[in-house]
């Protein structure tokens, strides 16, 4: 059973706890936070849980905030993270297939529930191309 990491900040925070829940027969969650949803500083949480992908604590990571974007943008600050802000099932599938995601991103306050663990299942359930897609991922970690 794949081991995934899952952090939100107060915004992403009810979606969080829904996908924890309806993903826990599927894969192992790893919960790195928020508890609740007071609010947090959004990028020091997806850093935490940042590296927990990096270390290979977990296999990768679901993060969320309120619309994605700042959590997307603190997870890519990371070198070796590829995280993609995705709002529907092709661009998850794409994300992984393409560019090895290894961090799902969602907002909270922009997808329902139902489409979300549609996302997140089709995320979690594709595997990365490589071919021709490998020598543009390795490009990823060399840009400063």
């Amino acid at each position: 059973m794949k081991k995934i990491g899952i952090a939100s900040d107060h915004g992403g925070f009810e979606l969080k706890e829904y996908l924890r829940k309806e993903l826990a027969d599927s894969v192992e969650i790893i919960d790195f936070g928020t508890k609740d949803e007071s609010s947090v500083d959004y990028p020091l949480v997806i850093a935490e849980a940042c590296q927990k992908v990096l270390s290979k604590e977990v296999e990768g990571l679901i993060a969320l905030c309120g619309t994605g974007i700042g959590a997307s943008i603190a997870a890519n600050r990371h070198k070796g993270i590829r995280a993609a802000l995705c709002h529907d099932e092709f661009t998850a599938e794409m994300s992984r297939r393409h560019n090895n995601a290894n961090v799902l991103v969602l907002g909270g306050r922009v997808l329902g529930k139902e489409l979300a663990i549609r996302v997140a299942q089709k995320w979690l359930n594709t595997s990365f191309e490589a071919g021709r897609h490998e020598r543009r991922v390795g490009q990823l970690d060399t840009i400063v």
